[in-house]
């Protein structure tokens, strides 16, 4: 048995799209970070710290994204989806995988600031502009560099799940058309039957209220 503890478009979405790679079959019970369904007891015994994605896996209980995404590529090595110890590509694949992590804080906080700080609380513009810039700069360093179809030589692999998942979330805050080599990578992505499959699965986000936040004047 194998059941994903999801929330549309939030983390739990990398781990359903490489479910979908590895061609598992599996369930996913759904959530909402605002009715309050992820600080139930029942979730916290799963997740200490009532987030998503937590996987069920054959009696075994995982939270966090990248914990999960190395698992399921270790339990799954004949998908070659992660360069296993001692291939030389294993460095730039673990690397990819922290950097996806350092974009998605920035998006964490980012959404923290701008989607869930309503009034009478009132985000610090100074610190939004901080976090959009880091943010923009994060995704040019990998644009310069940017020279394949995939972030790995020897092809698609989880990497690429965790990093362009990071491109679902960002539009929300900077123009991508400043990236035309992301842009074509995550137009690559989204053509994968196993993007579409997970996508088709996600549910309804409720987490934005609008197409674009732009950063604050002040």
């Amino acid at each position: 048995m194998i059941r994903l503890h999801h929330v549309p478009l939030a983390r739990s979405l990398r781990v359903l799209w490489l479910m979908e790679e590895l061609g598992l079959e599996s369930e996913v019970r759904y959530y909402s970070i605002r009715d309050g369904s992820l600080r139930s007891p029942e979730f916290l015994a799963l997740s200490p710290a009532g987030r998503v994605p937590v996987l069920e896996h054959e009696g075994a209980v995982w939270f966090e994204s990248v914990a999960i995404v190395q698992m399921l590529c270790e339990t799954y090595p004949e998908a070659g989806l992660a360069p296993q110890p001692g291939n030389p590509a294993r460095a730039a694949y673990l690397e990819m995988l922290s950097l996806s992590e350092t974009v998605g804080c920035l998006l964490e906080n980012l959404n923290l600031n701008q989607v869930f700080l309503r009034p009478p609380a009132r985000p610090s513009a100074t610190v939004i502009k901080l976090l959009n810039a880091r943010l923009r700069a994060a995704l040019a360093a990998i644009e310069v560099r940017f020279t394949a179809d995939y972030l790995l030589p020897a092809g698609f692999s989880a990497a690429d799940i965790m990093f362009a998942y990071c491109f679902e979330l960002a539009r929300y805050y900077v123009d991508l058309t400043a990236y035309p080599r992301l842009m074509a990578y995550w137009a690559q992505l989204r053509e994968r039957p196993g993007y579409r499959r997970a996508k088709a699965r996600d549910g309804e986000q409720d987490i934005y209220t609008q197409d674009f936040y732009p950063v604050p004047e002040g």
